[in-house]
């Protein structure tokens, strides 16, 4: 088994997914521009996106390691090239609402089956820890791409201009080389079987039983803080640039490329940070900093006067301060996953993992759709003054998180992260 060749198709997978996944922003404010919907009616994209997500993981995550991971990745990016294409092809509302649930379908086989992968392939809990820090980091360049991406296809001069949708000729073909890639990649999976033979009844009801355990409890809580704040702001971010920062749209999506160039770099240097230090201490210092982003940078977009020759050079200083606080949250959704599936034996990897992306699905429509309607009724600023909330609560359940893995006695995760 090519460990690095795995490792590249493991990559390039989350690259385009993130891309994917992380288009919905764009992709609403750019709805709303063409086809006229409004802001509640445009926020149901996410619900497309993450609704699936936690269904499709619900179902098939404790089947999946009789089923193969290598042929879920392989479905999951058939399906994802076939709605691609349906963009140009078909541009409407309704076809981006069924690219999103075909995104969120695939990218429940593709998470479960990549996470499970690095258990397989990882020798030791900080290797693990290197490649999911690696992995997510990945993820972040990928989104980072996706604002460069899109801002080069969409015409800020003619808000109605629908080229921006020729951007999915590119993803589709991007789509179909990496299916080719894991298509001639070798796979061994064999480290994935469960010790008993049991029936696909029996490992569904094993993966219901993992949640009743209370770290496993902690930890999916924090994992929805975590990912309801991160979408509030990544989805929103290009429609609050547009619309209370006064940019133009190609700039607004583009700026929005400041904050997934930062999580994209504290992700990848989070692994050697947290070799270092202490994990709790880390992840909690940067919980503050996030809430401490939010008060500084916010009142800084108050009385923004539109400029109609407004550039990188003039662009309101919070549009540069506000992304910021993706370098805050980058390491803690990484760190955590870490802690937990170090701390479990490889057979339950997989529905561990299906859990995880249950909450964080869960997490993102709800930040979705809360930051929507907010934003709607009431204002940009008031909207992201909101995330002030759950990263209080991420706080607090970080804390009881890290009581919970102190207790559990023999826990193999001092290696991986910092000592607990």
């Amino acid at each position: 088994m090519n460990k690095r060749r795995i490792l590249l198709a493991l990559f390039l997978i989350y690259f385009v997914f993130a891309i994917l996944l992380n288009s919905v922003g764009t992709v609403i404010l750019q709805v709303i521009n063409n086809y006229g919907v409004d802001k509640s009616a445009a926020s149901v994209l996410e619900g497309f996106k993450d609704l699936p997500i936690a269904i499709v993981s619900f179902l098939v995550a404790s089947m999946l390691p009789r089923f193969g991971y290598k042929k879920a990745m392989l479905e999951a990016l058939a399906i994802v090239t076939c709605a691609t294409l349906a963009m140009p092809l078909l541009p409407a509302f309704a076809t981006a609402k069924l690219l999103f649930l075909c995104v969120g379908i695939a990218f429940a086989l593709v998470k479960v089956s990549v996470y499970s992968t690095v258990g397989l392939i990882a020798q030791d809990s900080r290797q693990h820890a290197g490649i999911t820090n690696t992995l997510e980091g990945c993820f972040m360049l990928g989104v980072l791409s996706a604002y460069w991406l899109f801002g080069q296809f969409i015409d800020s001069a003619d808000p109605k201009s629908t080229g921006w949708l020729d951007v999915y000729w590119l993803l589709s073909a991007l789509c179909a080389a990496t299916f080719l890639l894991v298509l001639t990649t070798t796979f061994d999976e064999r480290g994935a079987a469960p010790p008993h033979n049991r029936g696909l009844t029996a490992e569904f009801v094993e993966m219901l039983r993992l949640f009743m355990r209370p770290l496993v409890c902690v930890f999916v809580l924090t994992a929805f803080l975590y990912v309801l704040v991160e979408q509030a702001v990544g989805t929103w971010l290009p429609t609050f640039n547009n619309e209370i920062l006064k940019l133009p749209a190609a700039m607004s999506v583009q700026m929005t490329g400041i904050f997934a160039g930062c999580l994209a770099l504290g992700r990848l240097s989070a692994g050697v940070i947290m070799r270092r230090l202490n994990w709790y201490p880390v992840l909690s210092v940067c919980m503050l900093a996030m809430g401490a982003t939010v008060l500084l940078a916010l009142p800084l977009a108050q009385g923004i006067v539109h400029d109609p020759h407004v550039g990188w050079s003039t662009a309101p200083t919070a549009a540069f301060l506000f992304p910021l606080i993706g370098l805050f949250m980058a390491p803690i959704y990484p760190g955590i996953n870490s802690v937990m599936l170090s701390s479990l034996p490889r057979h339950q990897h997989a529905p561990m993992t299906g859990l995880l992306v249950i909450f964080s699905a869960l997490g993102g429509t709800t930040g979705s759709l809360i930051t929507g309607y907010v934003f709607g009724r009431f204002s940009g600023h008031f909207a992201f003054y909101l995330t002030l909330v759950p990263i209080a609560l991420m706080l607090v359940s970080l804390y009881v998180f890290k009581r919970q893995v102190q207790r559990g006695a023999g826990v193999p995760m001092a290696g991986a992260t910092g000592t607990v």
